[in-house]
């Protein structure tokens, strides 16, 4: 039986993209829509946590191939902010660096450079669709690569966080006796 979950995603620039996630295993892969393959894989050993898609946010446990190319994957802890759950990659093969971070309950924003590419939403399950943003909406200058990236970090990571007022609050209920 194949472990894999897959969840086509019809993407208005690129098409159809697959996103294919083992929890259990820890492997990811997007592929489809002329996009370069993404693979994110947890390393083995790793115990998953079950409210991370990839099972971590341990970089250390994680490594990010893109069209057979590793770039450097930055997930932070997250903890009492939005900001504190983004998870940025610094590219080798494109010089440049991405980073996706919650912008709402359920969204997160890709930059590049700082530039906004795009906005991502993804449940958890592989399930991810994206609203590209870059010049005035229209999508120009977001590049496969760009789209790959995208795809392959908010389906390993998810894709929003609760605000602060409320993360703070879990956390002091979580501390109390």
């Amino acid at each position: 039986m194949d472990p894999f979950v897959y969840v086509p995603a019809d993407d208005p620039l690129f098409g159809a993209v697959d996103c294919a996630l083992d929890h259990d295993a820890g492997t990811l892969v997007v592929s489809g829509g002329g996009l370069p393959r993404a693979e994110v894989r947890r390393a083995a050993g790793t115990t998953p946590e079950s409210h991370v898609p990839i099972g971590t946010r341990d970089p250390g446990s994680l490594t990010l191939r893109i069209d057979g190319i590793d770039e450097t994957l930055r997930p932070s802890k997250g903890f009492l902010t939005r900001r504190s759950y983004r998870v940025e990659v610094v590219s080798g093969a494109q010089g440049c660096r991405y980073l996706l971070v919650p912008d709402s309950l359920g969204t997160s924003r890709l930059s590049r450079d700082g530039g906004l590419l795009g906005v991502f939403t993804s449940t958890g399950d592989g399930s991810v669709t994206a609203e590209w943003q870059a010049e005035g909406g229209s999508g120009r200058g977001v590049g496969p690569y760009d789209a790959s990236v995208g795809y392959a970090l908010a389906a390993a990571f998810g894709t929003g966080a609760e605000p602060m007022w409320k993360l703070t609050l879990n956390a002091v209920l979580d501390l109390w006796p």
